[in-house]
């Protein structure tokens, strides 16, 4: 049986990591599928462009990669020390990225004042947020 990405990854124990991802059903990531005479390649520069943009918002390194035909490989790392030095506004920047964010974070990086409950939220939300940053699992 398969386990969770979650629960096989310790970055203390080792930061780097070898990731696989294919296409099933005989489908093409990229290149030429000679039965049907179509070609995907024009995808390998949309994936490479993804793989090097989404490394520059999670603090994970990507080491070395491979796009396929039918799948692609990352070599990983897993950046600890950029991790622990992003501030709450790098964090909140970083995952609005992403995502659309949520409203109380737009309304604290417009300088807004938070009531305590909005606090606590936001609070809640950036320590989330941060751990999936630097977390293969949520890639």
């Amino acid at each position: 049986m398969t386990s969770a990405r979650r629960m096989l990854i310790d970055a203390n124990t080792t930061p780097f990591y070898h990731v696989i991802n294919r296409c099933v059903r005989r489908a093409f990531l990229c290149g030429e599928d000679k039965l049907s005479g179509r070609s995907y390649e024009h995808r390998r520069g949309w994936i490479v462009h993804k793989i090097k943009a989404l490394s520059a918002i999670f603090c994970i390194d990507i080491c070395a990669y491979a796009v396929m035909s039918n799948h692609y490989h990352l070599v990983l790392k897993i950046d600890i020390e950029k991790a622990k030095s992003l501030t709450q506004k790098d964090i909140i920047s970083r995952w609005c990225q992403i995502t659309k964010g949520h409203a109380i974070a737009t309304k604290y990086m417009n300088g807004d004042a938070l009531i305590d409950g909005e606090r606590m939220l936001l609070d809640a939300l950036i320590v989330e947020w941060h751990e999936r940053l630097s977390s293969i699992s949520c890639l």
